[in-house]
C-alpha cells in the first residue's frame, strides 16, 4: 500500500468519523452522547494525517550529504567513489518514493472506513438482548421514598425491579406503572421481554435489564413500546423471589427514543 493509498484512507477514515457524529446521529448507536465530542476530534485529527502525508509525499526532499544539483557527490548515476550505487539509490531508488511493503490484508481497513459514509450498521437491539442474561440489579436498597400518586406511574425497568425485589413495604402492588423500552422475544417462545440496553462507554460494554411482560400479544423484535400494567404475581414481593414481571394493561408503539442506551423514564406515548 503506496503512502497516497494510506492518506485516502485516513481521509476516509476522518469524513466517516465527521459523518456518523458531527453531522448524523449515527453515532449514538454505538457510544454515549458524552463520547460524540471525542469522536469530532478524532475524525479532524484523521483529516490533519491525511493532509501532512499528501503534503510530505508531494514535497521534494534532498538526500543528506548531497549538494543540489550533484547527486551521489558529482559522480553520475548517485555512484560513489566505489563505483557501487549509494545507499540512498538502494534504499529508495533516489526518487523520493516509499517501496516499503505493507501485507495486502491492510486493504481490508478500507472496509469498515467505507462502512460509516455508505452503511452504518444498525444499533444494538432484541439479536444482542436475546443472547445474554439481563443485568442483575445486585445494590440493596434498603430505604424506598413514598411512590407518587401519579397514575400511570412512570419508572425505569431498574426502579420497577428494585420496588419488585427489594421494597418490603410492598409499596408498588396493585399501582398501575409505565414502562418504555424495545421488545426482545424470549429465545424460548414464553412471550416477551419489555428491554433496555444499557452502555457505559459504548456498544461493546453493552448489558441489558428486562421485564417480562404478560397479557400482551408480542409486537416484532426491536419495537419501541410503551407499557402499562400491574405486577406479574409470583414469589414473595419485596425479596429476590419475586420475578420482574408485568401483567400488560396497553402496549403502545413509540418512536425510538435519543437516549435509547439508557435505563430512562418512559416518554408519553405518541398519538
Amino acid at each position: 500500500m503506496k503512502r497516497p493509498v494510506q492518506a485516502v484512507l485516513l481521509l476516509l477514515s476522518g469524513f466517516g468519523l465527521l459523518h456518523i457524529s458531527l453531522f448524523t446521529d449515527l453515532c449514538l448507536r454505538y457510544v454515549r452522547p458524552g463520547m460524540r465530542p471525542l469522536l469530532v476530534a478524532s475524525g479532524l485529527l484523521l483529516l490533519a494525517l491525511a493532509a501532512a502525508e499528501l503534503w510530505s509525499y508531494r514535497t521534494p526532499t534532498t538526500r543528506l550529504g548531497a549538494a543540489p544539483g550533484h547527486e551521489g557527490s558529482g559522480h553520475p548515476g548517485g555512484h560513489g567513489h566505489d563505483g557501487e550505487p549509494e545507499a540512498a539509490d538502494v534504499a529508495g531508488h533516489g526518487h523520493g518514493h516509499d517501496h516499503t511493503g505493507v501485507p495486502r490484508v491492510a486493504w481490508l481497513l478500507f472496509l469498515p472506513a467505507l462502512s460509516l459514509l455508505l452503511y452504518a450498521p444498525p444499533a444494538l437491539g432484541a439479536y444482542t438482548a436475546s443472547r445474554e442474561p439481563a443485568k442483575a440489579v445486585t445494590r440493596q436498597q434498603d430505604h424506598f421514598d413514598a411512590l407518587a400518586s401519579t397514575s400511570p406511574l412512570p419508572m425505569t425497568l431498574t426502579q420497577f425491579t428494585r420496588r419488585v425485589q427489594q421494597d418490603r413495604t410492598q409499596a408498588i402492588r396493585g399501582r398501575t406503572v409505565r414502562m418504555s423500552g424495545l421488545v426482545t422475544p424470549d429465545k424460548g417462545g414464553r412471550g416477551w421481554f419489555l428491554t433496555r440496553i444499557i452502555i457505559s462507554c459504548c456498544a461493546a460494554d453493552a448489558q441489558s435489564v428486562k421485564v417480562r411482560i404478560y397479557g400482551a400479544p408480542s409486537l416484532p423484535a426491536d419495537t419501541w413500546v410503551s407499557v402499562t400494567g400491574t405486577v406479574h404475581p409470583g414469589g414473595k414481593l419485596g425479596t429476590s423471589s419475586a420475578p420482574a414481571a408485568l401483567d400488560a394493561a396497553t402496549v403502545t408503539k413509540i418512536d425510538r427514543p435519543v437516549n435509547g442506551y439508557s435505563d430512562a423514564l418512559p416518554l408519553a406515548p405518541t398519538r
